[in-house]
């Protein structure tokens, strides 16, 4: 069975978005900007890419994402966009502070920006490029950053020192196109408290490697339990294998649908997929 054989069935409500891992075939940035244009004319609600530097073998081509979500942005008028995810600890804040509000506006006021502490495991691209290898100082470095993003789409001069980061009264203006701010979801392993305590704080969360909807439902559970009373709309994105039905994970809490392709997958598979078109929202 081919991964576009077979129309998968969602709940109501339930978007989907094609996730790209910009290897191989997917390095072309031009290409890939095709695919959204397509995807969108598909009725597909989202495009997000994968951020990564290098990858495993036999993968040997890969491109930067944020050029090709500026790409993505010029091709498309609907569909939203970003990084899921990107390494935060890995860019300058007040770099990403830029590029996002250039993508943002760019985009209409389509960006979402994926986060992560990121990991070493796949093809150690921090501890092979003088990047901090030590994953809790990653995410202490994540949640400055997260600091230092918030601060400057406010508009209001950035004024921050911190363990790792210093900014000395910058103002970065322009403010983005959405408002207070570019919606940021983070992601994080089930079962692990810290990544679901920091999403509760944001817009949205992205679990990986779930096993089953009741992970899904237990990890609802617990972010809306530490969410303020008066906190605004969230979103809970899964990550699925291709073939994998979303409908027990909508009825779990999941937003958004992000059917998984493997680093290397052909592109006459993720042709055959985007054609046929997101979930069936019918039940």
């Amino acid at each position: 069975m081919t991964a576009s054989s077979e129309r998968v069935t969602a709940g109501p409500g339930l978007r989907s978005a094609l996730w790209l891992p910009l290897v191989d075939e997917l390095a072309d940035p031009s290409l890939v900007a095709r695919l959204a244009a397509d995807a969108e004319a598909a009725g597909w609600d989202g495009v997000f890419v994968w951020d990564q530097l290098s990858w495993s073998a036999p993968v040997s081509r890969i491109a930067d994402p944020w050029i090709t979500l500026a790409a993505i942005a010029a091709a498309t008028e609907r569909v939203r966009i970003g990084p899921m995810v990107t390494p935060l600890a890995r860019r300058r804040p007040t770099k990403l502070a830029r590029e996002t509000v250039t993508l943002d506006r760019l985009s209409g006021g389509r960006l979402t920006l994926g986060v992560g502490v990121g990991s070493d495991r796949f093809a150690r691209e921090f501890s092979r490029t003088g990047e901090q290898p030590d994953d809790r100082i990653r995410a202490e470095m994540l949640d400055e950053g997260l600091k230092i993003l918030a601060k400057a789409w406010s508009g209001e001069p950035v004024r921050h020192r911190g363990r790792h980061y210093v900014v000395d009264d910058l103002l970065l203006l322009p403010k983005p196109a959405q408002r207070p701010g570019v919606p940021v979801w983070a992601g994080g392993l089930p079962g692990h408290v810290k990544p679901m305590r920091r999403a509760a704080g944001l817009d949205g969360f992205v679990p990986a490697n779930l096993t089953d909807s009741e992970q899904l439902a237990e990890i609802v559970f617990t972010i809306k339990a530490l969410r303020r009373p008066d906190a605004t709309a969230f979103d809970f994105a899964v990550a699925l294998p291709v073939g994998v039905d979303p409908q027990p994970f909508a009825a779990a809490g999941a937003t958004w649908w992000l059917p998984e392709f493997e680093p290397g997958v052909r592109l006459d598979l993720v042709l055959g997929f985007l054609r046929d078109g997101p979930a069936d929202r019918e039940v």
